[in-house]
């Protein structure tokens, strides 16, 4: 399924004139902004909703901004729409925690996606190794602290440069070279920890 006609969203509804420019602009990022996504809110359905909400915003608010501006604004507002959705889990988990443990149930028993994720590496020795490493690097992304998670995914995952993940973090390009670098350093301390050991 492409997420440019996802749930609910038909995107030709919403897509101005240059609709064949926004679906080819969609189509080149949605899998990255899903897997983006994905290991910010730990959830499939959250991540497709995420992105599908951001590709829509994009498309009411900015298209009339040339193409070139398109992918730093549709990672800013993917960012914004992620923390929107992180917040209101943890308002949900303050009331949820009031609740008998019976309805919690549910909640707790979801199976996380990402590491349930299968390698596409042949041999099933290979498999496992290949699946433990990716699982053990997603949740050492998912465990530095939110502006250097999202420099790194930036950076790495969709390959926006200094200047684009400036204006998709809305911070400086010495702040995004500052989180960026300490998400690095944190990353390749750890795994080099975990080796030796």
């Amino acid at each position: 399924m492409s997420f440019a006609q996802g749930d609910g969203h038909d995107m030709q509804d919403v897509l101005p004139a240059e609709g064949a420019a926004f679906d080819q602009f969609f189509r080149a990022v949605e899998r990255r902004a899903f897997r983006i996504a994905q290991l910010a809110l730990r959830d499939e359905d959250d991540a497709l909703d995420a992105v599908q909400d951001a590709m829509l915003q994009l498309v009411r608010a900015y298209a009339s901004r040339p193409a070139a501006e398109w992918k730093p604004l549709f990672y800013r507002i993917l960012g914004n729409r992620v923390r929107d959705m992180q917040r209101r889990r943890a308002v949900r988990g303050r009331i949820i925690a009031w609740w008998p443990a019976a309805q919690r149930a549910d909640d707790e028993a979801a199976a996380d996606p990402v590491s349930l994720a299968a390698s596409q590496e042949p041999g099933p020795d290979a498999q496992l190794e290949a699946a433990e490493g990716l699982e053990r690097l997603d949740h050492l992304i998912s465990q530095l602290p939110a502006r250097q998670r999202e420099a790194f995914l930036l950076r790495n995952f969709e390959g926006l440069d200094v200047a684009e993940t400036a204006v998709a973090m809305r911070c400086s390009q010495g702040s995004v070279k500052t989180h960026y670098s300490r998400a690095v350093h944190s990353l390749r301390a750890q795994l080099t920890a975990e080796a030796g050991s």
